[in-house]
């Protein structure tokens, strides 16, 4: 039973004593032991058993229990050790913190009292620097009185909470009256040294007032300011005199005169007064600026009374020396006075760039030269900005419709000088090895135009731009009208020149009126003017807008003028395809009046198609060699003419009429012939052999092989009808009665005949596709052009071999 209690209550101290792994582990690390009653999986049982292994052992049961006991006591005398340890150490903090609170109180006694010795030794410093400073204002020991100053005004700072105590109140109210006393003297000084009204006193500045200006670095910043302000005034005061309204050297062309003597002052200025004042005041920059407002107030003044005489020479003349006067401001200074702000080192421009000139230097004011260039030019890298631009040429700006108003004039000449210079040298000379020739005269309105650009914005970016804009819009006009659509071959009647209607003429030998080489060139070197002309419009318009104020931006715009040009390369491309069509009308017109029903063998290709080909041989590749330069635009011709023949020729087809099986067959190998020519058209005579563009190879397959059809259609019998309908609806899918009463027309049938079979071509016709059934199945059995021109290559064949 005492066993059995025994498990009982070692089992529940287990339990109540069962700690974690990582505790366990950390006790076995700081106390090492190998005693099995320390370890974590001890069992009690298995611990008795090996004390008492046997029955015999049982005898030595006392003194194993006496030992156990013994251990017991130990670790009893232990544990109590160490809690009344920690009794003792609680006592110890407490004392500890005692101590550690008498320290506090002395280190704040350590800081009242070094507090105290510095305020003490404050005071000291201050009433004596307060007298001191009081004797050295008397004495004018302005030198001293710098520094002294600036160490009165700092300690006074550490004085700022005391305030309410009467004798710190008083020394503050000593040094205020001592700085005010202070400026008075030094204004005084300064007016006695540089009176408003007289000459300057000789001999140079003095030592005092380079002292007084190291005080007034101290004092309210007023009183430098008014040192300055009184200062550059009396500087001024001869230029206001020199330069009156009324004096002769006022007006603008002796603008020179006036940049000349700020020149000499601020070099008589350095010598003299360079080191009176501080380097941080800028005075030499500072008398500049101020020449350069009161020069520009003067400038407007006397513009706006004699604006009459202004002229555009004499205002660019003023406007270009003046620009230049800021070009070298920006060169000698920085800028920072012109801020409000505290003044900066500020990068000036490298002596070596213009730094007002965005793109190059822009072009003497007084005269614009015509140097060959183009708008389309490499940016360079932007040099840094000129602070002092506009500070007094801005006065130019409500002038500058003088200089508008002389470039409308300048451009109407131009304008007239090439119309003048086409009709004196004529068109330019066929050029078949680099293309068609750009005129020269569009060069040399776009390089006219940059120069007026570039100039304009040095003069201004506002309104003035807009201005010049407009006037560039109207020129641009003039010179398509005038020079490229007027010197177009003439087509109206009252023009005594080519007409198109005259195209359209036989003469003797069955020849027409055609262009003439030169013409066909000069039309040509026009299209490729016209091209020339739209894409520099275009850079045009996008240098502008870089140039003008960001907020006028909107206002520019060149598209009406490239409307203009692409109308003119519109109406060139025209002309190439009428002359060409109407060289080849005479050829269809002879192919129509053939009797085609009485052809009895099929031979080489007819005589029409030979002059077809001979007109197409001579004119396309003059016209392809002349627009090498403009690929995309002998592309468009090309298409246009397709467009243009292809129908013409179908119209002419169905004209031939009654047309025998031999005839049919005849027709169809010219046909085919045709084809081949015009899908060669845009490479044919070229030594160098391209691929003809995709978009052309397809109208001309598409509108050439429709005339196949026709001609199949007219070859294959019309009996039974009703297999003659479906065929014809099949290889014909867009047919109309129209069309299939014109097939009826060339097979040579009777009207009796046909009226049966366009009641059976209606009834078999099949309805239009609705809109929810996409494609009609009519359109599915139609043959592909491969399978044309399979069937072109046999009949090929077959004629070949009945020749």
């Amino acid at each position: 039973m005492m066993e059995e209690e025994e498990l009982e209550f070692v089992e529940e101290l287990e339990a109540v004593l069962q700690l974690t792994p990582e505790v366990q582990q950390a006790i076995e690390q700081v106390f090492p032991s190998q005693d099995p009653l320390d370890r974590a999986d001890f069992n009690a049982v298995e611990y008795i058993n090996a004390l008492f292994p046997t029955e015999q052992s049982l005898a030595n049961i006392d003194e194993v229990v006496n030992k156990i006991r013994l251990k017991i006591r130990r670790l009893d005398d232990n544990i109590r050790t160490v809690v009344r340890g920690q009794t003792n150490v609680g006592q110890d903090g407490r004392h500890v913190k005692e101590i550690t609170r008498d320290i506090k109180q002395l280190d704040h006694a350590k800081r009242h009292l070094t507090t105290s010795i510095t305020t003490l030794n404050h005071l000291h410093m201050l009433a004596g620097g307060v007298d001191s400073l009081e004797a050295m204002t008397r004495r004018r020991q302005y030198g001293e009185v710098a520094n002294l100053l600036q160490g009165v005004v700092n300690v006074l700072e550490h004085f700022q909470k005391y305030m309410g105590i009467p004798q710190i109140r008083q020394l503050s109210e000593r040094v205020k009256a001592a700085q005010m006393e202070l400026g008075q003297q030094i204004l005084a000084d300064f007016e006695e040294a540089f009176p408003s009204q007289g000459t300057k006193r000789p001999g140079g500045p003095s030592n005092v007032l380079r002292d007084a200006c190291l005080v007034a670095n101290v004092l309210d910043p007023r009183i430098k300011q008014e040192i300055i302000k009184k200062f550059i005034k009396q500087h001024l005061s001869e230029y206001l005199v020199l330069f009156q309204e009324n004096q002769d050297v006022a007006w603008l062309d002796k603008i020179d005169r006036r940049y000349a003597w700020i020149k000499r002052q601020l070099v008589d200025y350095e010598e003299k007064y360079g080191r009176m004042f501080p380097h941080e005041w800028y005075m030499t920059e500072r008398i500049a600026v101020e020449f350069c407002h009161v020069t520009r107030v003067e400038l407007a003044k006397i513009m706006r009374t004699r604006a009459k005489e202004i002229e555009v020479k004499l205002l660019l003349f003023a406007i270009q020396r003046t620009t230049n006067f800021e070009g070298l401001m920006a060169k000698r200074f920085s800028g920072c006075t012109l801020t409000d702000g505290a003044p900066k080192k500020i990068e000036a421009p490298p002596p070596s760039t213009n730094p007002f000139l965005e793109d190059e230097p822009g072009p003497e004011m007084e005269e614009l030269t015509m140097d060959k260039g183009d708008l389309d030019q490499p940016k360079k890298p932007k040099v840094p900005e000129n602070p002092f631009h506009g500070i007094i040429s801005k006065c130019f700006e409500p002038h500058l419709y003088v200089y508008i108003e002389s470039q409308d004039k300048n451009l109407g000449e131009l304008i007239d000088r090439f119309v003048a210079d086409f009709k004196a040298q004529g068109p330019p000379k066929p050029n078949t090895d680099e293309g068609g020739a750009v005129l020269p005269s569009c060069a040399d309105l776009f390089v006219y135009y940059k120069k007026c650009m570039v100039q304009c914005s040095q003069l201004s970016t506002g309104e003035p731009m807009i201005a010049l804009t407009t006037i560039f819009q109207k020129y641009l006009r003039e010179y398509a009208w005038k020079i490229l659509s007027g010197n177009l071959p003439k087509t109206t009647s009252t023009s005594g020149g080519l007409t198109i209607s005259s195209l359209l003429k036989e003469k003797e030998g069955s020849e027409v009126a055609k262009f003439t080489l030169e013409e066909l060139c000069l039309i040509c070197s026009i299209l490729s003017t016209a091209e020339y002309c739209l894409a520099t419009t275009q850079q045009l318009e996008e240098k502008l807008k870089e140039k003008v104020d960001g907020s006028l931006i909107e206002r520019i715009n060149l598209t009406g003028e490239m409307d203009t040009f692409s109308t003119v390369i519109s109406n060139s491309i025209q002309l190439l395809v009428q002359d060409l069509d109407a060289a080849c009308d005479p050829a269809l017109t002879a192919m129509s009046k053939m009797q085609w029903q009485n052809v009895e063998h099929v031979g080489d290709q007819s005589p029409y198609v030979t002059s077809v080909i001979l007109h197409i041989k001579q004119n396309v590749p003059i016209i392809r060699d002349n627009l090498a330069s403009t690929r995309k635009y002998f592309t468009q011709f090309c298409i246009k003419f397709a467009n243009s023949f292809i129908p013409k020729f179908i119209n002419h087809l169905f004209k031939c009429k009654p047309i025998s099986m031999v005839g049919a067959e005849q027709l169809l190998l010219d046909t085919h012939s045709l084809k081949m020519v015009l899908l060669d058209l845009p490479s044919i005579g070229s030594q160098v052999v391209r691929k003809a563009p995709a978009s052309y190879t397809k109208i001309v397959v598409k509108g050439m092989t429709r005339a196949e059809m026709i001609l199949k259609v007219v070859m294959a019998p019309h009996e039974p009808l009703v297999v003659f309908v479906d065929n014809l609806i099949k290889l014909l899918t867009d047919c109309n009665t129209e069309t299939f009463q014109k097939i009826l027309d060339m097979k040579g049938l009777k009207r009796s005949e046909q009226s049966s079979m366009l009641e059976l071509f209606r009834q078999r016709l099949p309805t239009p596709p609705s809109a929810s059934e996409g494609p009609g199945s009519a359109s599915l059995t139609a043959p592909t052009p491969e399978q044309e021109s399979s069937r072109i290559r046999k009949l090929e064949k077959l004629i070949k071999k009945r020749l």
